[in-house]
């Protein structure tokens, strides 16, 4: 017997034993409005403390992709982690863990107890806003990366709430559009992630969606948060509101909201007070709702009595937070094209021509609440340059720049907060943008602030037109010497909350310089008597540059020219934050402005053009088949450039492959529409998204399937065994596959299982991923993937009898590296039960 085990597990039945008899023994000694006082923001991001019951104040902070803490200012900066999508590609477990646990680090950095992560939503398809901020396609990889790190994240003594559940699967009208969704489909695709991870990972926290799901919105949806999450899942933690999601407070109680956020001012308090008075609610749900939240704070250490779910000496070790990044970014990496083995540039070129506007200004992250300011970020240029060293003459030329907005101008380093009598203070700023929301620098109130000017000198390098933008909601005046160059008002569009920092409206001005002549200019915004985000103190705002520069056809034409005198050219192309980013969806899969013409010309210019991709999301690449190769570079975190070297150059292999389906065209799409259409959104596609649809397609095949990429070795797959588990609720099988090294050089597979019917059901997919392992092998090496499928891959949820159950028969169980590619294959039979 393995008593260390034994003893561990009796610790830890212990542990809860205490910390819940501590959390009766605390409810017991608080009346109604002590108790409703639980279940709403004190303020932006915390609930409030209690005293007399030794009660700490609980810290939460958004945290997809690095941590950023109460305040979004430059001067407390994150780790800026990759996106997850980037994570996602991956595939692999105990490296996303490993982040989790880089998460809590920077939270109990910033004082943060719980994490508002990981985004667990599917790619239904391409076009979603927020496409980057999900793991894939599929459910099953989604379910088991968020269990990777909602462990790691816990294991680091904070709290995590995966979110938005549920189907809040893309961006228009989120607020308030009702997705229409079959209860199969749902079960077996957009509720299984959550289903997973609260059984494998136990999270003490969950986010409720904005939109409504078959009528009912999801932070009021009896059926689904009370029935289902914990009633069926077993779930034990909090359910918090998404940032002004509870609209009712009868409805949200009995819905078992638990946490309306942001406060104070929320649909409970004193509202849930009286519901109560009157028997609208009964107390007994309140107890509940308090309770649940009385676990949380007992569970990250701040409640008096009750030990904290990991002590400070289970700690994970102390992790380099860069050094961690800059690994995950190169592990992410996908390499679709390698004709002729351009990659990796060993022994580095002689001459190398680096051209894009993303090349020298990295776009690390996408937009909207997972953006952070980073404690540095190395671009592809910079990158790039320190790898190669004065042995390779390195040229970087812009090409195209694609993006709508300018981008925030470098001269501007101060704010200074003004009131009623004069200066309150100033704050430092990164670049030309303030970001504020529900906290102001040094301590400043809100209702003390008047305006924020923020004032640099513009010296012109280059004379003629430099063009200055505005870009927020609200009263402005930009001044350039003192003289006015915008007074006005700058209004959103539509009726999302967050659009005034998601989505703000730009306004731009000319400003006609002679060669070094410099000027001042002040842009100065006033604040609104009411306003902000939830009524809660705001600022969001950006003072915007671009200098005078050469015209598109000249920027493509020198770009050309470096490609033509170089012995390599790689070009990095991009969405932009117009693009992908919280709140608005995409309207087409082409990357911005002209780079598609850009890596066209310079492909045809040079034969070894290498295109890297940084996007969060599918693109289309209409040039794909006439690059030497094709890396996508997601959106990489701060260390970016690093990890572009390290694979560039052969330093590690990218070992990245794709979590979802990349079209060829838009038009091949399965699914396309995000808008709603009445206000509803109808999943009619049912089960088929992703690799199911494309299976179904006669005629057309994606650009890159659910699964493929390559790293600089080859693989052959040798041998596939299935042993069935008799007996078993969950596991249907232990699956052994054998692959052998082919290549010169170490390398990394990500082994791939899927279960394929006998097609008779056609209502069922084709086939679906069932499992999945990394694996590593010296050159001629074997390695053995162990994998175990679960017995949910063979079941299907019968919405009549409102239960899982099994698809007896014939399956084939197939191994490979992609949807697309199976080599191996042997039939399990699945008897009748």
């Amino acid at each position: 017997m393995n008593h260390g085990k034994k003893n561990l597990r009796e610790t830890a039945v212990t542990a809860d034993a205490r910390r819940e008899a501590a959390v009766e023994a605390a409810l017991a000694r608080l009346d109604l409005p002590a108790k409703v006082a639980l279940l709403a923001g004190a303020d932006m991001w915390s609930l409030p403390a209690n005293e007399e019951i030794g009660l700490g104040r609980l810290v939460m902070s958004d945290g997809p992709a690095g941590v950023r803490g109460e305040q979004w200012t430059p001067d407390d900066p994150s780790v800026a982690l990759p996106s997850p999508t980037a994570l996602a590609a991956t595939w692999d477990l105990d490296l996303v863990r490993r982040a989790g646990r880089l998460l809590a680090q920077e939270a109990r950095r910033k004082g943060a107890h719980v994490v508002l992560a990981p985004t667990v939503n599917l790619h239904r398809g391409p076009r979603g806003g927020r496409h980057f901020e999900c793991y894939s396609e599929d459910p099953l990889l989604t379910g088991e990366l968020g269990a990777a790190l909602v462990r790691g994240v816990q294991e680091g003594g904070v709290g995590t709430t995966p979110k938005h559940f549920v189907a809040n699967d893309s961006e228009t009208d989120r607020y308030t559009v009702d997705v229409r969704v079959d209860e199969r489909t749902l079960r077996e695709l957009y509720l299984a992630p959550f289903e997973t991870i609260v059984k494998k990972a136990h999270p003490w926290g969950l986010m409720a969606a904005y939109n409504a799901v078959n009528g009912p919105t999801m932070s009021e949806h009896t059926e689904l948060n009370n029935t289902v999450l914990r009633e069926e899942w077993g779930f034990d933690g909090i359910l918090v509101s998404d940032w002004t999601g509870a609209r009712d407070t009868v409805r949200a109680a009995l819905g078992g909201l638990d946490v309306a956020m942001p406060g104070p001012a929320t649909v409970y308090g004193e509202h849930l007070v009286e519901a109560v008075r009157t028997g609208l609610v009964p107390e007994e749900v309140v107890d509940e709702l308090a309770r649940r939240v009385l676990r949380l704070a007992a569970r990250v250490g701040l409640l008096a009595g009750a030990p904290a779910a990991v002590a400070a000496e289970d700690l994970p070790a102390p992790i380099d937070g860069e050094a961690l990044v800059r690994e995950l970014a190169a592990r992410s990496f996908v390499l679709l094209r390698n004709e002729g083995g351009v990659l990796p540039l060993d022994p580095a070129p002689a001459s190398l021509a680096l051209i894009g506007a993303a090349a020298a200004e990295a776009r690390i992250g996408g937009g909207g609440s997972a953006q952070v300011f980073p404690t540095r970020v190395v671009s592809p240029l910079e990158g790039l340059r320190a790898a190669l060293g004065e042995g390779t003459e390195l040229v970087h030329a812009i090409g195209s720049d694609p993006r709508t907005f300018l981008p925030p101008a470098a001269f501007p380093r101060t704010a200074e907060l003004l009131g009623a009598a004069g200066s309150l203070g100033t704050a430092p700023l990164a670049d030309g943008s303030v970001r504020w929301l529900g906290a102001l620098p040094g301590g400043v109130e809100f209702a003390d602030l008047r305006e924020v000017r923020i004032t640099g000198v513009l010296t012109a390098g280059t004379a003629g037109t430099h063009q200055l933008a505005v870009r927020g909601v609200g009263r402005f005046r930009l001044e350039a010497d003192g003289e006015p160059l915008f007074d006005g008002l700058l209004l959103p569009e539509g009726e999302d909350p967050a659009a005034a920092f998601l989505n703000p409206p730009e306004h731009r001005v000319e400003l006609t310089l002679a060669e070094g002549r410099p000027v001042t200019v002040t842009l100065t915004y006033t604040m609104p008597e009411a306003g902000g985000f939830a009524g809660f103190g705001l600022v969001s705002f950006a003072l915007g540059h671009a200098a005078p520069s050469a015209s598109p056809e000249e920027l493509i034409e020198q770009a050309v020219a470096a490609a033509r005198a170089a012995e390599v050219a790689v070009v990095v192309v991009g969405t932009t934050e117009e693009v992908e980013s919280e709140g608005v969806d995409r309207a087409g899969l082409r990357l911005p402005g002209r780079q598609d013409e850009l890596v066209a010309r310079v492909a045809a210019a040079n034969p070894r053009t290498v295109v890297v991709v940084n996007a969060g999301a599918p693109v289309l690449m209409p040039w794909r088949d006439s690059v030497a190769a094709v890396l996508l570079g997601w959106f990489p975190g701060q260390q970016a450039g690093e990890a572009l070297a390290d694979v560039l150059l052969g330093t590690v292999e990218p070992g990245g492959r794709l979590p979802t389906t990349w079209p060829a065209e838009e038009a091949d799409c399965p699914v396309w529409e995000v808008v709603p259409t009445e206000g509803r959104l109808d999943y009619s596609e049912g089960l088929f998204i992703g690799y199911r649809a494309w299976q179904r397609r006669a005629g057309a095949a994606p650009a890159y399937w659910f699964g493929a990429g390559r790293g600089y070795t080859g693989w052959a797959y040798e041998s596939l065994e299935a042993r069935p588990v008799n007996g078993s609720a969950e596991t249907l099988a232990e699956v052994v596959v054998r692959v052998r090294n082919t290549g010169g050089r170490t390398g990394r597979e990500v082994v791939q299982v899927y279960l394929a019917t006998d097609g008779s059901d056609r209502t069922r997919p084709d086939r679906q991923l069932a499992g999945f392992a990394v694996v590593e092998a010296e050159p001629g090496g074997v390695a053995t993937a162990r994998i175990t499928l679960p017995r949910r891959a063979v079941q299907s949820w019968d919405s009549t009898a409102r239960a899982w159950r099994d698809n007896p028969g014939v399956h084939t169980v197939e191994a490979g590296p992609s949807a697309g590619d199976r080599p191996l294959a042997l039939a399990l039979t699945v008897p009748h039960s």
